[in-house]
Parts: structure tokens; C-alpha cells; sequence
């Protein structure tokens, strides 16, 4: 806890004076452009990866990146709820879906049900992600653990990009061109992200 604290003391004299003028800004409102939703793995930062300052994203943050499909619904919706407030409320430009190397959540798809005893709503959430483990086994069903882990957490991101569009307002603005739907691969230990080309079925690195 000592290094939050001197991280905190830290931060307010240091980074925060250097960007005050901002910080005076943003003190009444906000109007980030992208909603960044990516893994709660803590060593993705989504302002590191994109060297943005405070503002810009409008950060959603999940056991490996999920989004549910869209309902209605008197439930607690977190992540629902925070991708309506970004694109009904915030009016952001972009949505960018960020997964990454050696993710825990789509490893998890892969281990025997004890695993999941001391996790039983973890298990609850990674059905969402089940179509994907299908998808994966049945294209590679003799693959190995790296190959499979490489196409789990690609695949992942792509089905999280077909969630999107079953929001109604999010499919209206992305027809008309109001919005842009990104998905990016962080491999971690490289620093290079790559992005989903649609038209060509794969992920390009962004350079």
C-alpha cells in the first residue's frame, strides 16, 4: 500500500502540475473520442499503449475484454451500461476492442471445471467467450497450446466486434460512418499492436 500512497503524493507533485491547465479543463466535463474496452490484465494500459493524455478514453475493462450482447434488462449491467453512456452519452468517435498476449481469461476457456470452483462468476462471464473456444478447437483440433492461445485471443476480439454490432444504436452510427469500430492484438512483451483488417480476415501490425 506504501507505493500507492508515494505514488499518489508523487503524482500530485509532479505530473500534476506539469499538466494543471488540463486538469483545470476537464474538472467540470469530459468529451474523450474513443471508448477503449480492454482486459483488466494489469499490465495492458491502455493511456501507455496510446500515448494519450487524461480525456481522451473512455476506459471498460473485463476478464478478457468481453462484450455481452446487447439486452435489455433491470439487472446490473456494467459493461452495458458503460458502452451505452460512451455512445448515447459521450457521443465518442471510436471504439477500439484491445486484447492481448498471454491473456488469463481466454487461457481459462481451456482449463478442467475444477479450476473454476473459487471462481464460479468468472466462469459465469467466460460463457460469453465459449463460441470462440468452439471455433478455435474446431480449426485447430490437433494445434498446440501456443497456437491455440495465439487464435483463442485473436478470435476473441473479433466475436467482441460482432457483439458490438448487435447494439442498434452502435450498427446505425457505424453504417452511416459516425463510428469506428477497431480490434487491436497487444502482444505484450513485444510492444507491437496489431489491427483487425475486416476486408482481409487477419490482423496487420499498426506502423
Amino acid at each position: 500500500m506504501k507505493k500507492l500512497i508515494d505514488g499518489a503524493v508523487a503524482f500530485r507533485q509532479n505530473d500534476f502540475e506539469t499538466h494543471e491547465q488540463l486538469f483545470s479543463e476537464l474538472g467540470r466535463q469530459q468529451n474523450p473520442h474513443t471508448l477503449f474496452i480492454g482486459c483488466s490484465d494489469s499490465r495492458l494500459v491502455p493511456a501507455m499503449i496510446t500515448t494519450t493524455q487524461p480525456g481522451e478514453l473512455f476506459i471498460v475493462r473485463n476478464v478478457a475484454n468481453i462484450v455481452p450482447p446487447y439486452q435489455r434488462s433491470g439487472e446490473y449491467l456494467a459493461t452495458i451500461s458503460a458502452i451505452e453512456f460512451a455512445i448515447q452519452a459521450l457521443e465518442v468517435e471510436n471504439i477500439v476492442i484491445c486484447g492481448h498476449s498471454n491473456c488469463g481469461g481466454c487461457a481459462a476457456l481451456y482449463q478442467p471445471a475444477a479450476y473454476f470452483d473459487k471462481l464460479p462468476h468468472t466462469r459465469k462471464w467466460l460463457e460469453l467467450a465459449l463460441p470462440v473456444k468452439e471455433k478455435v478447437l474446431a480449426m485447430l483440433p490437433e494445434g498446440s497450446h501456443a497456437s491455440r492461445e495465439w487464435l483463442t485471443e485473436q478470435m476473441n476480439i473479433v466475436e467482441q466486434i460482432h457483439h458490438l454490432l448487435t447494439y442498434p444504436y452502435i450498427a446505425e452510427k457505424y453504417e452511416k460512418g459516425l463510428l469506428t469500430i477497431s480490434g487491436w492484438y497487444y502482444i505484450i512483451e513485444t510492444g507491437e499492436i496489431y489491427s483487425y483488417n475486416s476486408a482481409k480476415g487477419f490482423f496487420e501490425l499498426i506502423n
